[in-house]
Formats: C-alpha cells, sequence, structure tokens
C-alpha cells in the first residue's frame, strides 16, 4: 500500500496565502453585510438613482 508524500513547502505557502485570503475575503462580506443591516434597521429612505426628479428632494416653492 502506497502512502501519500507530504505537503512540498511550496503548497504549504501557498495554502497559508489562500487561508489569508479567505479571511480577507470574508471579512469584507461581513463588513457589508453589518453596514447593510445597520442600514436596514435604521429605516432610512431607501431611494434609487433612477434619472427621474424625486419629490423628497425638491424644495417647495418659497422656502429657500
Amino acid at each position: 500500500m502506497s502512502s501519500f508524500r507530504p505537503d512540498h513547502e511550496l503548497h504549504q505557502r501557498r495554502r497559508g496565502r489562500n487561508i489569508g485570503m479567505l479571511a480577507v475575503l470574508l471579512g469584507f462580506v461581513a463588513l457589508v453585510f453589518m453596514l447593510t443591516v445597520v442600514k436596514v434597521q435604521n429605516g432610512g429612505k431607501v431611494e434609487a438613482f433612477d434619472h427621474t426628479a424625486r419629490p423628497s428632494l425638491t424644495v417647495p416653492e418659497g422656502q429657500k
């Protein structure tokens, strides 16, 4: 029965970098998720930029 050869030093370094990149990406996803949760919980107006006039942004006449 043959046994597996131990990983080469290059593979060990690559695995370490891959795990580091995984941690960075997971941290970024967690940050975006938490910012989204906070924005939704605050209940602020969610208005998309759709190239149309929005009444909520216009100032009524005489109030400048």
